[in-house]
């Protein structure tokens, strides 16, 4: 995905024009009506996820523009997301309990490359392709080829 239209779509998800489709783990996930556009039925709007993400996506653009890259033409080619160290804290409890208050943090990780235009494919068979490369010989055609030109000096000997 292009690097603009995923920030584009990263903002209609803050804004709740647009869902993200939750495929995998989907239990207990409401259906909405704007998860068709991804041939789903269940979505949500992950806000919190998605400014992180937008962040990163800042970044990114900010390195791109340092590297003197076209931002236009930048393509997200990976993006991979792990988590991190728990932090550990504790909440008190009624009756002098002590109970566990983890965090769950993540190392977000994103690969992008500038993606000039492919070179146009051409229309043409494979024989026709065999047909405009430079000619081309195995080493059985050659030794016919040298035996038969053998023959034709041969040949040229005796009429003269």
């Amino acid at each position: 995905m292009n690097l603009l239209e995923a920030k584009k779509y990263l903002n209609a998800v803050i804004e709740k024009k647009r869902c993200v489709p939750f495929r995998r783990y989907n239990g207990g996930v409401g259906r909405t009506n704007q998860a068709k556009e991804f041939n789903h039925t269940q979505g949500r709007w992950p806000v919190k996820s998605c400014k992180f993400l937008l962040n990163v996506l800042d970044n990114v653009q900010a390195n791109a523009e340092s590297k003197n890259l076209d931002v236009g033409k930048l393509k997200i080619i990976h993006i991979m997301v792990n988590r991190a160290r728990p932090g550990r804290r504790r909440t008190f409890k009624a009756h002098g309990r002590i109970n566990p208050f983890m965090s769950s943090p993540c190392h977000i990780q994103v690969i992008a490359r500038e993606i000039t235009k492919p070179a146009k494919k051409s229309l043409l068979t494979n024989k026709e392709k065999e047909k405009q490369l430079p000619f081309r010989i195995t080493l059985k055609k050659l030794v016919k080829l040298n035996i038969s030109q053998q023959r034709i000096n041969k040949s040229k000997k005796l009429v003269k």
